[in-house]
């Protein structure tokens, strides 16, 4: 009768259900005897098995405690306000300052009661400092076009000058390497004491990517500079994209955009702008995002020299599709919102 019951429950390849299966042929009155007869488990367990049931009439397994905790949760509490009162603090630091609330524990203990909280360690976001008038003057341009829509944006060129450094120093790039292999050639970024600098200045819209001029080297960025680049980038991107349809363009407060040289000149063609202008404000700008994707672009291409750099940045340029053009600017009414709602400061982007 014994084997009858069994046979099915040799099987069974789980603790837990080997565990029911002891418990089971127990309480239909088969001794520890006549189940170690069955082999379906050392007789040591079995015995301990039918014990622990027998106390706690229960076959679940009764948690262990494990080693207990260094700290409580007020602790815990205070170790997440020295954090939060200094962001930048290292474990090693953070582990100190809680000795000396009684609170002895590694660093590694510190990581992961942070972690738990939600605390992780990330590289710092390098943003402009914003005064105290950038904040006012983003918070006087937001009110301005809050009620703008994506159509709205749509009509907009935006531009800027960006620089383009030799040897990947543009961008950041991370490698995914094997123990002892820092410094393989392919996952060492190459680095000169005075690398290439190449600046360029280029406009777009939701239309796409107009033109991209690159500045003579020794050319000073000025005003005359900036008049002949609009003259010669600006008026024919505004032609090709809108026609005679009217657009806006958009350029920031750099002194050179600002000469009166030049405010004369678009007004001369009927050159509608917008603004006025917050200073410090890249994160309102959505050519910013489009130079990140270019500068990750160009590095991937590793150019080697001045002239192979100005290439790879042409081709790629022209290679960036209108649709990516068209998502960075429908993103401006977020942008907009996004620092009404931080009261003047920086957004996301």
């Amino acid at each position: 009768m014994l084997e009858i019951i069994v046979l099915p429950l040799l099987t069974m390849v789980t603790c837990k259900e080997t565990r029911a299966a002891i418990i089971a042929l127990h309480k239909n009155g088969f001794t520890g005897k006549d189940i170690v007869a069955t082999k379906i488990a050392p007789k040591s367990t079995i015995y301990r098995f039918i014990k622990n049931f027998k106390e706690r009439g229960s076959i679940l397994v009764k948690k262990a405690s494990g080693r207990p905790r260094k700290s409580s949760k007020r602790q815990d509490r205070l170790l997440k306000r020295i954090q939060l009162r200094d962001r930048s603090a290292t474990s090693a630091e953070l582990a100190q300052e809680w000795q000396q609330a009684g609170v002895s524990a590694s660093a590694r203990t510190v990581r992961r009661r942070l972690l738990e909280d939600g605390l992780v360690s990330r590289r710092a976001a390098k943003k402009p400092l914003l005064s105290k008038k950038n904040i006012r003057d983003r918070l006087i341009f937001c009110r301005k076009y809050s009620e703008w829509t994506a159509e709205d944006w749509g009509k907009v060129i935006f531009s800027d000058e960006a620089p383009f450094r030799l040897f990947g120093a543009s961008g950041k790039r991370l490698v995914r390497r094997r123990k002892g292999e820092r410094y393989h050639q392919s996952c060492v970024m190459p680095t000169v004491k005075h690398p290439d600098t190449i600046h360029v200045w280029g406009c777009f819209s939701s239309k796409g990517v107009g033109s991209l001029t690159i500045l003579p080297k020794n050319t000073a960025m000025n005003k005359e500079w900036y008049q002949n680049t609009l003259q010669q980038q600006l008026l024919p991107t505004t032609q090709q994209q809108f026609g005679e349809e009217q657009c806006i363009f958009q350029h920031d407060g750099a002194p050179c955009h600002k000469a009166k040289v030049i405010t004369k000149w678009l007004g001369d063609q009927n050159v509608e702008i917008l603004g006025p202008w917050p200073g410090n404000s890249p994160d309102l700008n959505p050519i910013e995002n489009l130079w990140s994707i270019l500068k990750r672009r160009v590095d991937k291409q590793k150019p080697t020299n001045s002239d192979k750099l100005q290439e790879v940045i042409m081709k790629e340029w022209v290679a960036i599709s209108q649709d990516l053009a068209q998502k960075l600017i429908e993103s401006m009414p977020s942008r907009i919102a996004e620092v009404l709602k931080k009261k003047g400061q920086r957004c996301k982007y």
